[in-house]
């Protein structure tokens, strides 16, 4: 659902994946990013926003693993 939310609002979707900071930063560049250049700097924000999902998803995992190593 995230992946789906970034291709219209990449700085939320960014929120969603537990970096409020770069969000911020996202949404400060994004809003005169799309004004100016008519909507033609979208995809960067969107391929930006699928590798911060991905990159979140495989810390949860690596996590999840540590811990289940640490468990047994």
């Amino acid at each position: 659902m995230n992946y789906v939310l970034a291709l219209f609002l990449p700085p939320l979707s960014i929120l969603l994946t537990g970096r409020p900071i770069l969000s911020i930063v996202v949404f400060v560049i994004w809003i005169p990013a799309i004004i100016f250049s008519g909507g033609l700097t979208h995809p960067m924000f969107i391929l930006l926003a699928w590798v911060l999902i991905y990159q979140s998803g495989e810390e949860r995992r690596t996590r999840r693993i540590e811990r289940s190593y640490r468990d047994e």
